[in-house]
């Protein structure tokens, strides 16, 4: 995972941050008004000029690039996508789980239903472990 700039400590992302992230992960390259519609339609209203401060800051800290080449600027996420999620999971079972992947799991099974074909495949990753 990218390493904030002057420490060895990753980039933590907030989860305003995520939000853009996965946008960009989803569909690529990106203006502030794409970026700023997909946001709307997952959830409560985000006003425009938040969305545009917000990805400068991301700029900022190593987390977007931004192409000013042409009128409309295009940001792309220079964060990895998995790197990222595996990172962020990680710190998640560190914090709330003490460590232990089998309590998450367990927690997880209990919480939501998983389908017949989920429940196959994670038969199969847990062979193949």
């Amino acid at each position: 995972m990218k390493q904030q700039e002057n420490t060895n400590q990753p980039i933590k992302p907030t989860n305003a941050e995520l939000e853009i992230l996965q946008v960009l992960w989803q569909h690529g390259p990106s203006t502030v008004r794409l970026v700023n519609d997909k946001l709307n339609e997952q959830k409560r209203a985000v006003n425009y000029t938040s969305t545009l401060k917000l990805m400068q800051i991301m700029v900022e800290k190593g987390m977007l690039d931004r192409d000013e080449s042409s009128m409309k600027h295009v940001y792309t996420a220079k964060l990895d996508e998995k790197e990222t999620k595996s990172f962020l999971l990680d710190r998640f079972v560190e914090t709330m789980y003490k460590g232990s992947a089998s309590s998450l799991m367990m927690q997880l099974l209990e919480n939501k239903k998983a389908s017949r074909e989920e429940l196959e495949k994670i038969k199969e990753l847990l062979n193949k472990l």
